[in-house]
């Protein structure tokens, strides 16, 4: 028997829960059907003998009256927007090119030089040639260059530019040279203020969301029928919608559409996400101080960490601490094994001073299929045949892997709150 239902929402994320949310507000009946046995997405967490993890990194500086009255209603701990980095034997602060006083007076002159002399227009409409323009060959090449390769697991010149935003940091003479003399640094990043939930986790600011939806976990949308507006699960369950919103990936939603035209199908095809391989540590001590930093080392796979004891002292037993580590391959799968991320993971904690192995009680280790999308060259185009084609389906398409791009959780809260 299938169920006529008015509104559909495959998947129980942020972008899920702000498209249910809207649907409330005029009156109508939203179910929201989650894959998984809980309800968050990215926006989850896990817990192991008594730490909490979230799904990577995860802090808040919404601005916008709508989420923040979602938000504030959840009791928070502010944190400064402080990172700092690792270099090869050394700590700097971010971002590393307005923080380069820790580094030896050669190394200083070499990447001013050629900062000064970087190319005064780009060579082409990729990321690396943009980040040749604002910061020389140097600097470009010892740090964003190589960190590239690390978070996007794609180089730097195979990325287009559109995703770039405030989340690059453009280069300044006056702040390089400041930084190269002395460590006491304005802090530069784009937002001063970063919130995080006092308890339970990142996923608290969306609790009451999940409270007040209408929620079916544990069903996976495994076949879509646009002609006949009709969604089926892998649990055998079949439901007709008046109105279908997706948060699905764009490559998932054209998977399962049975009647996707071939071009919406190798467009999907070609885009492209990481995984993340969430390698996650607890510590016997209250060791950890600092809240994130990355990580430029090659021989390091994790491109950053966080730690979500700094977070909130709930994440962690009294007296201990924890860190998440972040490893990015291209595709939905990991590019390594189990074995060989925990290895690493313990290796580099030595290399940076973090602690000693006598202090670690557990490394964990999981990996989520989706985490960042790839803005690979022309990715926007076939980004837009999939879109044009779900909203000419009647599918609303939302969310960070819906919209495909790079939202974070409030811009994703949103895009399901005006899909409706």
């Amino acid at each position: 028997m299938i169920e006529e239902l008015d509104v559909v929402i495959l998947g129980g994320g942020v972008a899920g829960l702000g498209a249910a949310l809207k649907a409330r507000e005029s009156g109508r009946r939203a179910v929201i059907f989650e894959a998984r046995g809980s309800a968050g997405g990215l926006l989850d967490n896990f817990s192991i003998d008594g730490f909490r993890f979230d799904h990577a990194v995860h802090l808040s500086f919404a601005s916008e009256e709508k989420v923040r009255a979602i938000f504030d209603r959840t009791p928070y701990i502010t944190h400064p927007s402080d990172s700092y980095c690792f270099d090869q034997d050394r700590w700097l602060k971010h971002p590393v090119q307005n923080n380069l006083a820790p580094l030896d007076a050669g190394d200083k002159v070499t990447l001013i030089k050629s900062f000064l002399a970087r190319p005064s227009e780009l060579a082409g409409d990729d990321y690396e040639s943009w980040l040749r323009h604002q910061y020389g060959d140097a600097i470009a090449g010892r740090y964003p260059i190589r960190y590239t390769q690390k978070y996007w697991a794609t180089p730097a010149s195979a990325l287009s530019t559109t995703w770039i935003g405030q989340r690059m940091r453009r280069a300044e003479l006056d702040e390089i040279l400041y930084g190269a003399m002395t460590t006491e640094t304005p802090n530069t990043y784009y937002t001063k203020e970063m919130r995080y939930p006092r308890q339970g986790g990142y996923k608290a600011f969306i609790a009451p969301l999940i409270a007040d939806s209408e929620i079916r976990l544990d069903h996976r949308a495994s076949a879509i029928d646009t002609a006949r507006r009709t969604v089926t699960f892998a649990n055998g369950a079949v439901v007709r919608y008046r109105q279908l919103v997706s948060t699905l990936p764009l490559p998932v939603l054209a998977r399962i559409s049975t009647d996707a035209p071939l071009d919406v199908r190798q467009a999907a095809g070609q885009l492209k996400a990481t995984a993340i391989d969430l390698v996650s540590v607890g510590f016997s001590k209250a060791i950890i101080k600092d809240l994130w930093f990355y990580i430029y080392d090659e021989d390091i796979l994790a491109s950053r960490a966080y730690s979500p004891s700094v977070k909130s002292p709930d994440n962690a037993p009294a007296g201990c601490s924890s860190l998440q580590f972040e490893i990015y391959s291209r595709g939905e799968q990991s590019q390594y094994t189990k074995e060989e991320v925990i290895a690493n993971t313990r290796a580099a904690l030595v290399k940076m001073g973090i602690g000693q192995p006598e202090d670690v009680l557990f490394v964990d280790h999981r990996v989520l299929p989706f985490g960042n999308v790839i803005f690979d060259l022309g990715m926007e185009a076939r980004r837009q045949t999939v879109l044009d084609w779900a909203a000419a389906t009647g599918i609303a398409s939302c969310g960070r892997f819906g919209a495909w791009d790079y939202l974070w959780s409030n811009q994703s809260l949103l895009s399901g709150y005006n899909a409706l």
